[in-house]
């Protein structure tokens, strides 16, 4: 008979051990990733799995414990993440999840929160009760195609070829994960949250992502002459690279330097042996940035997240709530919404 059993995984080794090997592990199962949350908002990650504690790692589901006044004690899978495959069977996963439904009560949990990639988990937690409360779409590029054919189906003022952008608008790229190139990554983030009223997260989580990370992360920064005007920065797990932050100067749209660094991005990652490039969710409702993934890749998958327990609204009101927070942290002096930041986003992982 099955049984559950808890592990840490930033202490015990057969966790990253089982990442690197499960096929459905991600960026965000890593314990790279995990110890960013942990240092920057004191998140404790833990594992259920049916393995016995003394033998190797089969399987886990994957949680982080996310304490917080405004949304309750919840158990979220996994904060910040775009997706989080639980690296289990189908039977496996409905165990567990019937198990940990069982424990939301004796832990004080308010719900349970899973964000996965597949819909390996659609099945189960429909037969567990757990319900839909986001849809996204997420575009994933496959690199051992052609990427000229890709590219050929962008127009022009989108993502040309990196030597035209670069000839046409003088840009110049610098790449790396020094601290100037950290700093310029954040003000430009600064600077794009204020346009869209939505505060950058704190500096030090990209400060500690940078640390954890090491030469899997790259920020791809674009200046004209000395001034920065767009950046981004990726992550890299096995062959998939992730892009998963952007920025950049509205002043300086024109040069259309966004597209120009992810093209570069998207080269480089095929040039270094990498089969995917993860390009993120995306809200369906942002018709731009729907449109412009779309012509990368024309068939999106479909990504929910799944919660229990679930009440109608449920996922209204909890936007209302992050997005209240945001908007008056965004009307904000920056050193005064700075300290505000590094108390209110532990609040919505």
């Amino acid at each position: 008979m099955l049984t559950i059993h808890k592990l840490a995984p930033l202490r015990d080794p057969r966790w990253q051990s089982l990442v690197d090997r499960h096929p459905n592990a991600s960026v965000f199962h890593t314990t790279a990733w995990l110890e960013a949350l942990r240092q920057t908002f004191g998140y404790k990650p833990v594992a259920f799995t049916t393995s016995l504690p003394t033998g190797e790692l089969a399987n886990g589901l994957l949680f982080c414990r996310v304490p917080s006044l405004l949304t309750s004690l919840r158990m979220v899978s996994l904060p910040f993440a775009d997706h989080c495959e639980p690296l289990c069977t189908s039977e496996e996963i409905e165990f567990m999840t019937r198990y940990l439904q069982g424990e939301l009560d004796h832990q004080n949990w308010k719900y349970l929160e899973i964000r996965p990639l597949t819909g390996g988990f659609n099945q189960a937690g429909k037969t567990t009760g757990f319900q839909a409360i986001d849809t996204y779409c997420i575009h994933r590029m496959d690199l051992r195609l052609n990427l000229d054919d890709s590219f050929q189906s962008v127009d022009e003022n989108s993502v040309p070829p990196q030597e035209q952008r670069a000839e046409r608008a003088g840009l110049v790229e610098k790449c790396g994960r020094s601290e100037e190139l950290l700093q310029d990554f954040y003000r430009l983030s600064v600077l794009t949250g204020r346009r869209h009223r939505l505060p950058p997260q704190p500096y030090a989580w990209f400060r500690n992502l940078v640390r954890c990370f090491g030469d899997a992360l790259e920020i791809r920064t674009g200046y004209k002459g000395e001034t920065p005007v767009a950046s981004i920065l990726t992550l890299r797990f096995r062959d998939t690279v992730y892009y998963k932050y952007g920025s950049s100067d509205e002043k300086f749209d024109s040069l259309e330097a966004m597209p120009f660094l992810l093209g570069n991005a998207i080269r480089a990652a095929k040039s270094s042996g990498a089969t995917l490039f993860d390009l993120g969710r995306t809200n369906p409702n942002d018709a731009g940035l729907m449109a412009f993934k779309n012509k990368l890749v024309p068939e999106p998958r479909r990504l929910v997240y799944w919660k229990y327990p679930a009440s109608p609204g449920d996922a209204a009101r909890l936007e209302w709530k992050v997005n209240s927070f945001k908007r008056v942290l965004s009307f904000m002096p920056n050193r005064l919404s700075m300290v505000a930041r590094r108390l209110i986003y532990p609040h919505i992982g």
